[in-house]
């Protein structure tokens, strides 16, 4: 089934796509090396003012993946959770979280990956959602394609709410916003509801594992990757209220077929 509706990644041309898929991937690899050292050893979380935690492993990610990019790349801007934000009127962009899902990580639990967006203007023309732990690369091609380890995927086709998998990343700080009531029983209405969440919930819509996912608080770096991961295996990403999710800081993805009810019952008063 087809349904129309606004796509927010760039399209990536040919020349594009021989250029940086190939550094895309070096960057996650390098990331990922880096990442797998620092599991399950105990690491020191510092907190930053955010209320967010922070490892080494988040620090030196982060850092090999800008060093690189700079050598490579000196002309192109890099926005990055942990390092900030520079030549941000550069045509294109990297967007990088070396470990979304830190709260996993610092706790012994798998569910954390590494995002890797390439921004060419105002669009995402690459995205990448990493796994360290397994290997797994899921790659958005400009919105039309996403590929797992070179293999396309596709979101599931499932038509009713009643049969989907909702996922969310935390159900308080979910339930706790102003449509939580309304989320609430959305998810009573699904086959299953879980917290599988951070990078790992778009993972799973992307691959078909899940049909809905909805994140409450979200920053760029957490975004920007996500947009043509998502679009490329024909799912929907728009905000919680319908919008523009790169001009958003929440994020609600779906297989698509399910997104206007989704945004319908999220909407539903209370």
């Amino acid at each position: 089934m087809t349904t129309e509706f606004e796509r927010y990644s760039g399209m990536l041309d040919a020349a594009e796509r021989t250029e940086f898929l190939p550094f895309l991937r070096e960057l996650a690899s390098v990331s990922s090396s880096i990442v797998r050292q620092h599991y399950l050893t105990g690491v020191a979380v510092d907190w930053k003012s955010d209320h967010t935690p922070v490892t080494a492993a988040d620090r030196l990610s982060e850092h090999a993946m800008r060093t690189l990019i700079a050598e490579r790349y000196p002309d192109h801007g890099i926005l990055g959770e942990e390092f900030g934000m520079v030549r941000p009127r550069a045509r294109y962009r990297w967007v990088l979280d070396p470990i979304d899902g830190t709260k996993p990580f610092t706790t012994n639990c798998y569910i954390f990956g590494t995002l890797i967006a390439l921004m060419r203007d105002e669009a995402p023309i690459l995205g990448a959602i990493g796994s360290p732990l397994t290997g797994h690369l899921l790659i958005g091609l400009g919105g039309a394609q996403t590929e797992l380890n070179g293999k396309t995927v596709r979101v599931r086709d499932c038509p009713t709410i009643e049969d989907a998998i909702v996922l969310t990343t935390g159900h308080w700080e979910t339930v706790g916003r102003p449509y939580g009531h309304a989320f609430g029983e959305l998810s009573r209405r699904a086959r299953m509801y879980r917290t599988w969440g951070d990078c790992h919930g778009y993972f799973q819509v992307a691959t078909g594992g899940a049909d809905i996912m909805l994140d409450p608080m979200l920053k760029a770096w957490d975004i920007c990757a996500l947009v043509p991961v998502v679009e490329g295996a024909g799912g929907r990403v728009t905000t919680i209220d319908g919008g523009n999710p790169l001009h958003g800081d929440n994020l609600l993805a779906t297989n698509s077929v399910l997104h206007e009810r989704v945004l319908a019952a999220l909407a539903a008063p209370i």
